[in-house]
């Protein structure tokens, strides 16, 4: 009796393994070929076979913007609702930034997970912020007094520009270096890359006082001083108008292409800025805003004093003066710990954690945290940029600048 159970099982195992091969073998015959650009292309889907559109929902369908309704159809002449039109704008945004970014051409797919997997260059003393300027990085050392000229490739120091006292804000424009001198008045030196190595150019020493940070709007430059002012540079011949009033304590500043940005370190908020310096718009951020960045879509507002970032949506608001920016998200977790500067790589956007000794990603196209990674014991890293290929920190504590 146990013989015969035994083969009827047998049997009806076989049957089923049978019945699972026709299935396979069904869906590989079924599924629709058609030609396109003279190659013949075979989709998985039995019911777009000789529909006008099949190259493009091949296309589609290869370049991982949908994956059908099934396993097995597509569905051409169905609805498309708004969330499904969303999630396919998405994916398209991600696979156009991914296949189309510099990391892609350089096969560099990988996130460093260790303070070992990161390359380090000997810099000046304290260094402070770093700059690329479409071919080379740009360092300024604090405490040595100079600006050192980097090779992204290997890391390695081509240049250094001596006289810079104590250098801080750095912005490349127009073919040359500015860089601010945190002092009292304030000092703007420049530096012309064409030419040898040596001393900086002094263009100012009539800044406000204290200035941290540059940007260039395309015409002028602008920094944010310490003492409770911006300062507005016209070049050739260089002038200085330094404006007060609304300010506590400017920190970080950017141009987004229609505006100047600043955040207010002591008042815990970010300005637009009118042409001639006064405030257009207040938004409140988090507590002791730093260095931001604007990724053409949002800025990036790193809290230092509550461990957050503040994202701020300004698209819409550029070209139109009655639009207003608005506060998008706040985030927290994802290893944020006294934050101090955003950068962005056309991606992703990454942030230094002084406190936590680490940084921290996100997807700058729908804010998912991508993680935390260290940066070594007692590093404290502080300032960002990225060449679009890696990201660039500078660590004072230790005179560094390592490659992400």
């Amino acid at each position: 009796m146990r013989n015969i159970y035994r083969s009827i099982l047998v049997r009806a195992l076989l049957l089923i393994s049978v019945m699972v091969n026709l299935t396979i073998l069904s869906r590989t015959i079924q599924a629709d070929t058609g030609s396109c650009g003279g190659a013949t292309t075979t989709l998985p889907f039995t019911d777009v076979m000789g529909n006008p559109f099949f190259c493009q929902i091949a296309q589609a369908y290869f370049s991982g913007l949908t994956v059908g309704t099934s396993a097995t159809t597509y569905s051409p002449t169905e609805p498309v609702s708004r969330q499904e039109i969303a999630a396919f704008i998405t994916r398209t945004m991600d696979q156009s930034l991914k296949r189309g970014s510099r990391k892609a051409v350089a096969k560099k797919w990988f996130t460093p997970q260790t303070a070992n997997s990161l390359t380090l260059t000997d810099v000046g003393t304290f260094p402070q912020q770093v700059e690329f300027d479409g071919t080379d990085l740009w360092v300024t050392n604090y405490l040595s007094h100079n600006v050192m000229r980097i090779r992204p490739s290997d890391g390695k120091v081509l240049d250094t520009w001596t006289g810079a006292t104590n250098a801080g804000g750095i912005v490349c424009a127009m073919g040359r270096v500015f860089v601010t001198g945190f002092s009292s008045p304030g000092r703007l030196y420049m530096i012309d890359p064409t030419q040898p190595a040596g001393a900086v150019t002094t263009l100012s020493s009539s800044l406000g006082n204290t200035p941290r940070s540059i940007a260039f709007d395309g015409l002028r430059l602008w920094t944010t001083n310490d003492s409770g002012s911006i300062s507005i540079v016209t070049l050739n011949p260089t002038s200085v108008t330094t404006v007060s009033t609304g300010f506590l304590k400017p920190f970080g500043i950017l141009y987004d292409g229609s505006h100047i940005w600043v955040t207010d370190n002591t008042a815990n908020t970010l300005l637009k800025l009118n042409a001639d310096g006064s405030i257009a718009q207040t938004i409140n951020v988090g507590s002791g805003p730093v260095f931001p960045v604007f990724d053409g879509t949002n800025i990036w507002v790193p809290n230092y004093g509550s461990s957050s970032a503040t994202v701020v949506r300004v698209k819409d608001a550029q070209g139109n003066p009655l639009a207003s920016a608005l506060v998008l998200a706040t985030l927290t977790g994802n290893g944020l710990n006294g934050p101090e500067t955003f950068a962005f790589d056309g991606e992703r956007v990454l942030v230094t954690n002084a406190l936590g000794h680490s940084v921290s990603l996100w997807k700058a196209a729908d804010l998912a945290p991508l993680g935390s990674f260290s940066t070594g014991v007692g590093t404290t890293p502080v300032c960002t940029c990225s060449d679009g290929l890696n990201f660039w920190i500078t660590l004072p504590t230790t005179n560094k600048l390592a490659r992400f």
